[in-house]
């Protein structure tokens, strides 16, 4: 009985953390223009005007849309609430670390899935792929998991200023895009480029998504999960670490 309550009181823990951060952070300026308007931004420049056929190109955006979405709220979360002195109450409750951090996880995640649903609800109007529907919803579910708690991990450096954290989010963030082979095809990468796309979480993504859409990828979709699900477990022990590492630095 007694494990069964701390089992309900540390998923309690979780759904109201996410539910906290829901109704904060989703409206809050940096996520939306982190999380909405770079993602368009880096479309519409890096399309028009090449007469890059858009059905070739859309994979690739929204893999690059999740990213950017799923990996925006986290790096938020932690600093602001420092700064607002709001994080020592929420460590006064009775929630571990590990509650907040898949709390965070969890909104990161949520917010990911539900723009690229709109999107991908977008781009089938137009582009109408004739979708998998075995391997999509998996895809969209473990890399909003994974790019979330990788933006979790961002946020574990003691810092209190918000702007610290985006900035050097976008440090991390911004190379794992143009390494991942959203812009050059993997098959047309050679050398260190492209051993550095193996690197880039997001590639594992954009090589399921083309699966799902097209049928063909370049790897595995075994493979391409596997990745996945390793960065993901690697983000969320590194993201618990550092958290508790930078905790009474932090505070």
């Amino acid at each position: 009985m007694k494990v069964k309550n701390l089992n309900t009181q540390f998923f309690r823990g979780i759904i109201v953390t996410t539910e906290k951060n829901i109704m904060i952070y989703y409206t809050k300026a940096p996520v939306l223009i982190f999380g909405l308007l770079f993602p368009l931004f880096m479309f519409l420049s890096f399309y028009l005007g090449r007469g890059i056929n858009l059905s070739v190109f859309f994979p690739g955006f929204l893999a690059m849309s999740m990213f950017f979405t799923a990996s925006s709220v986290g790096p938020l979360i932690t600093p602001w609430e420092k700064q607002a002195g709001t994080y020592e109450r929420l460590l006064s409750f009775p929630v571990s670390i590990n509650t907040i951090i898949l709390g965070d996880v969890a909104a990161g995640m949520i917010f990911g899935i539900m723009i690229n649903v709109v999107v991908l609800i977008i781009g089938q109007i137009f582009l109408q792929y004739p979708i998998n529907i075995l391997y999509l919803p998996f895809a969209t579910v473990l890399a909003a998991f994974c790019y979330s708690s990788l933006g979790v991990l961002l946020a574990s450096p003691s810092a209190r200023a918000p702007s610290h954290i985006m900035m050097f989010s976008s440090l991390i963030r911004f190379p794992l895009i143009f390494v991942s082979g959203i812009f050059i095809p993997l098959e047309n990468l050679h050398g260190i480029g492209r051993v550095l796309t193996f690197l880039s979480p997001i590639t594992y993504l954009v090589d399921l998504l083309n699966f799902s859409f097209k049928g063909k990828s370049h790897m595995s979709p075994f493979v391409d999960f596997s990745a996945l699900f390793a960065f993901s477990v690697l983000f969320l022990w590194l993201a618990n670490r550092f958290h508790r590492r930078n905790l009474i630095k932090g505070l």
